[in-house]
Protein backbone atom coordinates (compact mmCIF):
# COMPACT_ATOMS: atom_id res chain seq x y z
CA UNK A 1 0.00 0.00 0.00
CA UNK A 2 1.65 3.21 -1.08
CA UNK A 3 1.47 5.98 1.14
CA UNK A 4 0.72 9.71 -0.79
CA UNK A 5 0.62 12.87 0.98
CA UNK A 6 -2.00 14.95 0.92
CA UNK A 7 -1.81 18.72 1.40
CA UNK A 8 -5.04 20.53 2.12
CA UNK A 9 -7.14 16.87 2.70
CA UNK A 10 -9.63 18.10 4.54
CA UNK A 11 -10.86 20.51 2.41
CA UNK A 12 -13.74 20.40 -0.41
CA UNK A 13 -11.38 18.65 -3.36
CA UNK A 14 -8.80 17.25 -1.26
CA UNK A 15 -11.37 15.30 1.32
CA UNK A 16 -13.10 13.63 -1.50
CA UNK A 17 -9.38 12.79 -3.38
CA UNK A 18 -9.04 11.04 0.03
CA UNK A 19 -12.05 8.55 -0.37
CA UNK A 20 -10.76 7.67 -4.12
CA UNK A 21 -7.38 7.26 -2.62
CA UNK A 22 -8.62 4.87 -0.52
CA UNK A 23 -10.93 2.81 -2.50
CA UNK A 24 -7.51 2.74 -5.25
CA UNK A 25 -5.24 0.85 -2.58
CA UNK A 26 -3.82 3.57 -1.10
CA UNK A 27 -3.05 5.21 2.67
CA UNK A 28 -3.88 8.71 2.50
CA UNK A 29 -1.64 11.01 4.74
CA UNK A 30 -3.44 13.81 5.67
CA UNK A 31 -2.29 17.44 6.39
CA UNK A 32 -4.45 20.71 6.77
CA UNK A 33 -4.30 24.33 8.97
CA UNK A 34 -8.14 23.78 8.87
CA UNK A 35 -8.12 27.35 7.49
CA UNK A 36 -10.78 27.03 5.05
CA UNK A 37 -11.90 23.15 6.50
CA UNK A 38 -13.46 22.03 9.64
CA UNK A 39 -12.06 19.05 11.99
CA UNK A 40 -15.30 17.35 11.34
CA UNK A 41 -14.53 16.47 7.89
CA UNK A 42 -12.26 13.90 9.09
CA UNK A 43 -14.74 11.93 11.16
CA UNK A 44 -17.06 12.12 7.82
CA UNK A 45 -14.02 10.50 5.67
CA UNK A 46 -13.73 8.41 8.65
CA UNK A 47 -17.01 7.40 8.27
CA UNK A 48 -17.00 6.53 4.77
CA UNK A 49 -13.91 4.07 4.46
CA UNK A 50 -14.65 2.78 7.78
CA UNK A 51 -10.80 2.97 9.47
CA UNK A 52 -9.22 6.01 10.92
CA UNK A 53 -7.07 8.60 9.12
CA UNK A 54 -3.54 9.54 9.59
CA UNK A 55 -3.49 13.68 9.73
CA UNK A 56 -1.90 16.28 11.25
CA UNK A 57 -2.75 19.78 11.95
CA UNK A 58 -0.07 22.04 10.47
CA UNK A 59 0.78 24.86 7.81
CA UNK A 60 2.02 23.62 4.52
CA UNK A 61 4.76 26.93 4.60
CA UNK A 62 6.49 25.57 7.73
CA UNK A 63 9.47 23.22 6.67
CA UNK A 64 9.96 21.69 10.18
CA UNK A 65 6.30 20.83 9.98
CA UNK A 66 6.49 19.00 6.90
CA UNK A 67 9.79 17.25 7.34
CA UNK A 68 8.36 16.26 10.95
CA UNK A 69 5.05 14.45 8.84
CA UNK A 70 8.14 13.16 5.86
CA UNK A 71 10.01 11.73 9.38
CA UNK A 72 6.89 9.62 10.79
CA UNK A 73 5.96 8.45 7.15
CA UNK A 74 9.52 7.27 5.64
CA UNK A 75 7.46 5.37 3.05
CA UNK A 76 5.61 8.54 1.23
CA UNK A 77 6.13 7.39 -2.24
CA UNK A 78 4.02 10.82 -3.23
CA UNK A 79 2.49 14.42 -3.11
CA UNK A 80 -1.19 15.54 -3.97
CA UNK A 81 -0.79 19.28 -3.24
CA UNK A 82 -4.05 20.84 -2.55
CA UNK A 83 -3.38 23.20 -0.10
CA UNK A 84 -3.92 26.77 -1.19
CA UNK A 85 -6.72 29.97 -0.94
CA UNK A 86 -9.05 29.89 -4.00
CA UNK A 87 -10.95 32.53 -3.68
CA UNK A 88 -11.03 35.06 -7.14
CA UNK A 89 -12.79 37.32 -5.34
CA UNK A 90 -10.82 37.47 -2.39
CA UNK A 91 -7.32 37.43 -4.10
CA UNK A 92 -8.44 40.48 -5.42
CA UNK A 93 -9.21 42.41 -2.07
CA UNK A 94 -6.30 40.40 -0.31
CA UNK A 95 -3.53 39.81 -2.92
CA UNK A 96 -0.71 39.43 -0.69
CA UNK A 97 -2.89 36.26 1.23
CA UNK A 98 -2.03 34.77 -2.02
CA UNK A 99 0.62 35.31 -3.30
CA UNK A 100 2.31 34.41 0.41
CA UNK A 101 0.23 31.00 0.96
CA UNK A 102 -0.34 29.65 -2.68
CA UNK A 103 3.27 30.45 -3.37
CA UNK A 104 4.74 29.67 -0.28
CA UNK A 105 3.13 26.62 0.45
CA UNK A 106 4.36 25.07 -2.94
CA UNK A 107 7.95 26.17 -2.55
CA UNK A 108 8.17 24.42 1.40
CA UNK A 109 6.53 21.53 -0.24
CA UNK A 110 8.89 21.28 -3.20
CA UNK A 111 11.53 21.24 -0.68
CA UNK A 112 10.00 18.90 1.55
CA UNK A 113 9.42 16.50 -0.88
CA UNK A 114 13.77 16.80 -2.16
CA UNK A 115 15.19 16.67 1.50
CA UNK A 116 12.87 13.43 1.32
CA UNK A 117 13.76 11.93 -2.20
CA UNK A 118 9.98 12.05 -2.93
CA UNK A 119 9.56 12.90 -6.49
CA UNK A 120 6.18 12.13 -7.88
CA UNK A 121 3.75 15.25 -7.24
CA UNK A 122 0.17 16.16 -8.45
CA UNK A 123 -0.72 19.87 -8.33
CA UNK A 124 -4.14 21.38 -8.08
CA UNK A 125 -4.34 23.87 -10.78
CA UNK A 126 -6.71 25.82 -12.47
CA UNK A 127 -8.31 26.83 -15.25
CA UNK A 128 -7.47 30.38 -14.77
CA UNK A 129 -4.57 30.02 -16.30
CA UNK A 130 -5.99 30.48 -19.04
CA UNK A 131 -7.37 33.87 -18.46
CA UNK A 132 -10.35 34.85 -21.23
CA UNK A 133 -9.30 32.82 -23.95
CA UNK A 134 -9.63 33.40 -27.55
CA UNK A 135 -11.32 30.67 -28.65
CA UNK A 136 -13.42 27.54 -26.38
CA UNK A 137 -13.12 25.06 -25.68
CA UNK A 138 -9.76 25.75 -24.37
CA UNK A 139 -7.23 22.99 -24.75
CA UNK A 140 -3.48 22.06 -22.52
CA UNK A 141 -1.93 24.40 -25.50
CA UNK A 142 -4.12 27.46 -25.30
CA UNK A 143 -2.18 29.99 -24.98
CA UNK A 144 -2.39 31.85 -21.07
CA UNK A 145 -3.70 35.13 -21.22
CA UNK A 146 -2.84 37.68 -18.32
CA UNK A 147 -4.75 36.00 -14.97
CA UNK A 148 -7.69 37.68 -14.09
CA UNK A 149 -7.17 38.21 -10.60
CA UNK A 150 -4.51 37.30 -8.03
CA UNK A 151 -5.23 34.09 -7.64
CA UNK A 152 -5.29 33.22 -11.32
CA UNK A 153 -1.65 34.46 -11.34
CA UNK A 154 -0.40 32.95 -8.18
CA UNK A 155 -1.35 29.11 -10.49
CA UNK A 156 0.42 30.26 -13.15
CA UNK A 157 3.49 30.96 -10.77
CA UNK A 158 3.23 27.73 -9.05
CA UNK A 159 2.96 25.64 -12.35
CA UNK A 160 6.43 27.85 -13.77
CA UNK A 161 8.16 26.49 -10.69
CA UNK A 162 7.05 23.37 -11.16
CA UNK A 163 8.23 23.44 -14.60
CA UNK A 164 11.42 25.17 -14.11
CA UNK A 165 12.06 22.70 -11.19
CA UNK A 166 11.82 20.02 -13.84
CA UNK A 167 14.79 21.45 -15.63
CA UNK A 168 17.20 21.42 -12.92
CA UNK A 169 16.01 17.83 -11.53
CA UNK A 170 15.27 15.05 -14.10
CA UNK A 171 13.93 12.73 -11.60
CA UNK A 172 10.91 15.07 -10.23
CA UNK A 173 7.59 14.21 -11.73
CA UNK A 174 4.23 16.14 -11.71
CA UNK A 175 0.53 15.94 -13.28
CA UNK A 176 -0.51 19.19 -13.51
CA UNK A 177 -4.48 19.31 -13.35
CA UNK A 178 -6.41 22.23 -14.26
CA UNK A 179 -9.74 22.05 -12.69
CA UNK A 180 -12.62 23.77 -14.48
CA UNK A 181 -15.50 24.06 -11.06
CA UNK A 182 -15.85 21.38 -9.16
CA UNK A 183 -19.39 20.65 -7.81
CA UNK A 184 -21.59 18.30 -5.79
CA UNK A 185 -20.55 16.39 -2.63
CA UNK A 186 -19.91 12.51 -1.97
CA UNK A 187 -23.13 10.22 -2.65
CA UNK A 188 -23.10 9.24 1.15
CA UNK A 189 -23.64 13.12 1.96
CA UNK A 190 -20.87 12.53 4.44
CA UNK A 191 -18.52 15.13 2.87
CA UNK A 192 -19.22 18.17 0.63
CA UNK A 193 -18.63 21.71 0.48
CA UNK A 194 -18.61 23.49 3.81
CA UNK A 195 -16.71 27.02 3.66
CA UNK A 196 -16.28 29.02 6.56
CA UNK A 197 -18.07 32.30 6.65
CA UNK A 198 -19.64 33.58 3.40
CA UNK A 199 -19.25 31.42 0.49
CA UNK A 200 -17.44 32.04 -2.65
CA UNK A 201 -18.24 29.54 -5.31
CA UNK A 202 -21.58 29.79 -6.59
CA UNK A 203 -23.29 26.10 -5.48
CA UNK A 204 -22.59 26.40 -1.46
CA UNK A 205 -24.31 29.77 -2.05
CA UNK A 206 -27.22 28.25 -3.64
CA UNK A 207 -27.79 25.59 -1.23
CA UNK A 208 -27.46 27.73 1.75
CA UNK A 209 -30.03 30.25 0.09
CA UNK A 210 -32.63 26.97 -0.37
CA UNK A 211 -31.95 26.32 3.19
CA UNK A 212 -33.02 29.87 5.04
CA UNK A 213 -29.07 30.49 5.41
CA UNK A 214 -28.85 33.41 3.41
CA UNK A 215 -31.66 35.54 2.08
CA UNK A 216 -30.61 36.01 -1.44
CA UNK A 217 -28.65 34.87 -4.42
CA UNK A 218 -26.87 37.52 -6.46
CA UNK A 219 -25.97 36.51 -9.90
CA UNK A 220 -23.24 38.48 -11.23
CA UNK A 221 -23.66 40.46 -14.18
CA UNK A 222 -26.48 40.07 -16.76
CA UNK A 223 -24.96 41.61 -19.78
CA UNK A 224 -22.22 39.17 -20.58
CA UNK A 225 -21.67 38.21 -24.26
CA UNK A 226 -23.55 34.82 -23.66
CA UNK A 227 -26.51 33.05 -24.66
CA UNK A 228 -28.08 34.41 -20.91
CA UNK A 229 -26.02 37.51 -20.33
CA UNK A 230 -24.71 34.92 -17.20
CA UNK A 231 -21.10 33.69 -17.22
CA UNK A 232 -20.13 30.19 -18.33
CA UNK A 233 -18.72 27.89 -16.18
CA UNK A 234 -17.60 23.93 -17.06
CA UNK A 235 -18.92 22.42 -14.09
CA UNK A 236 -17.69 19.19 -13.00
CA UNK A 237 -18.84 16.63 -10.27
CA UNK A 238 -16.08 16.92 -7.25
CA UNK A 239 -16.02 13.21 -6.93
CA UNK A 240 -15.37 12.43 -10.46
CA UNK A 241 -12.17 15.28 -10.02
CA UNK A 242 -11.39 13.67 -7.30
CA UNK A 243 -10.94 10.36 -9.55
CA UNK A 244 -8.83 12.03 -12.14
CA UNK A 245 -6.63 12.84 -9.25
CA UNK A 246 -5.97 9.15 -8.47
CA UNK A 247 -5.36 8.31 -12.30
CA UNK A 248 -2.93 11.33 -12.46
CA UNK A 249 -0.66 9.40 -9.42
CA UNK A 250 -0.62 6.48 -11.63
CA UNK A 251 0.15 8.82 -14.82
CA UNK A 252 3.58 9.79 -12.36
CA UNK A 253 4.41 6.24 -11.78
CA UNK A 254 5.00 5.50 -15.11
CA UNK A 255 6.42 8.76 -16.43
CA UNK A 256 9.59 9.17 -14.34
CA UNK A 257 10.83 12.74 -14.84
CA UNK A 258 7.71 13.93 -17.19
CA UNK A 259 5.92 17.49 -16.38
CA UNK A 260 2.27 17.57 -18.24
CA UNK A 261 -0.93 19.63 -17.89
CA UNK A 262 -4.54 17.99 -18.25
CA UNK A 263 -7.75 19.70 -18.42
CA UNK A 264 -10.39 18.50 -16.09
CA UNK A 265 -13.77 19.36 -16.80
CA UNK A 266 -16.44 18.05 -18.85
CA UNK A 267 -16.26 19.57 -21.74
CA UNK A 268 -19.33 21.44 -21.67
CA UNK A 269 -20.52 24.91 -20.44
CA UNK A 270 -23.27 26.23 -18.44
CA UNK A 271 -24.35 29.58 -17.69
CA UNK A 272 -25.61 30.89 -13.93
CA UNK A 273 -28.45 31.45 -14.93
CA UNK A 274 -28.67 27.48 -16.30
CA UNK A 275 -27.68 25.92 -13.06
CA UNK A 276 -29.90 28.12 -10.74
CA UNK A 277 -32.65 27.20 -12.54
CA UNK A 278 -31.17 23.26 -12.73
CA UNK A 279 -30.73 23.39 -9.04
CA UNK A 280 -34.49 24.55 -8.46
CA UNK A 281 -36.07 21.75 -11.01
CA UNK A 282 -34.38 18.89 -9.60
CA UNK A 283 -34.35 19.35 -6.10
CA UNK A 284 -38.47 21.31 -6.37
CA UNK A 285 -37.66 24.30 -4.75
CA UNK A 286 -37.45 28.10 -5.56
CA UNK A 287 -34.34 29.91 -4.94
CA UNK A 288 -34.53 34.37 -3.98
CA UNK A 289 -32.47 35.17 -7.06
CA UNK A 290 -30.97 38.94 -7.30
CA UNK A 291 -29.10 39.94 -10.71
CA UNK A 292 -26.31 42.34 -10.19
CA UNK A 293 -23.58 43.84 -11.51
CA UNK A 294 -20.57 42.15 -13.02
CA UNK A 295 -18.20 41.12 -9.71
CA UNK A 296 -13.97 42.00 -10.52
CA UNK A 297 -11.82 39.06 -11.76
CA UNK A 298 -14.61 36.79 -13.56
CA UNK A 299 -13.59 35.71 -16.58
CA UNK A 300 -17.17 35.55 -19.09
CA UNK A 301 -16.97 31.69 -20.45
CA UNK A 302 -14.93 29.21 -20.25
CA UNK A 303 -14.97 25.09 -20.49
CA UNK A 304 -12.42 22.55 -20.92
CA UNK A 305 -11.46 20.19 -23.47
CA UNK A 306 -10.63 17.08 -22.24
CA UNK A 307 -9.66 15.01 -24.51
CA UNK A 308 -5.98 14.64 -23.55
CA UNK A 309 -7.04 13.15 -19.50
CA UNK A 310 -9.12 11.16 -21.68
CA UNK A 311 -6.49 9.58 -23.97
CA UNK A 312 -3.60 9.89 -21.19
CA UNK A 313 -5.20 9.54 -18.24
CA UNK A 314 -7.97 6.76 -19.09
CA UNK A 315 -10.07 9.32 -17.26
CA UNK A 316 -13.73 10.83 -18.36
CA UNK A 317 -16.31 12.42 -16.17
CA UNK A 318 -19.01 10.34 -15.24
CA UNK A 319 -21.81 12.48 -13.05
CA UNK A 320 -24.66 14.85 -15.16
CA UNK A 321 -24.94 18.77 -13.88
CA UNK A 322 -28.71 17.43 -12.65
CA UNK A 323 -26.21 14.61 -10.45
CA UNK A 324 -24.19 17.10 -8.76
CA UNK A 325 -26.98 19.48 -8.25
CA UNK A 326 -28.76 16.64 -5.99
CA UNK A 327 -25.62 15.76 -4.32
CA UNK A 328 -25.16 19.51 -3.30
CA UNK A 329 -28.37 19.48 -1.79
CA UNK A 330 -28.25 16.73 0.24
CA UNK A 331 -25.02 17.71 1.96
CA UNK A 332 -26.73 20.65 2.83
CA UNK A 333 -29.36 19.21 4.18
CA UNK A 334 -27.49 17.03 6.28
CA UNK A 335 -26.23 19.51 7.79
CA UNK A 336 -29.12 20.94 9.04
CA UNK A 337 -29.98 17.68 11.17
Amino acid sequence: MKSILVTGGTGYIGSHTVIELHRAGYRPIVIDNFSNSHKGVVQGMESIIGQNLDWYEGDCRSQAFLNEVFNQHKDIQGVIHFAACKAVGESVENPMKYYDNNIGSLLQVLNAMKANDVHDLVFSSSCTVYGQPDALPVTESTSWKKANSPYGYTKQVCEQIIQDLSKSDQSFTSAILRYFNPIGAHPSAAIGELPNGVPDNLIPYVTQVAAGIRESLTVFGTDYATVDGTCIRDYIHVVDLAKAHVKALEWTAGNAGSVDAFNIGTGNGNSVKEVVETFEKVNQLKLNVIYGDRRPGDVEQIYASCNKATSELNWTADHSLEDALKHAWNWQKSLQK
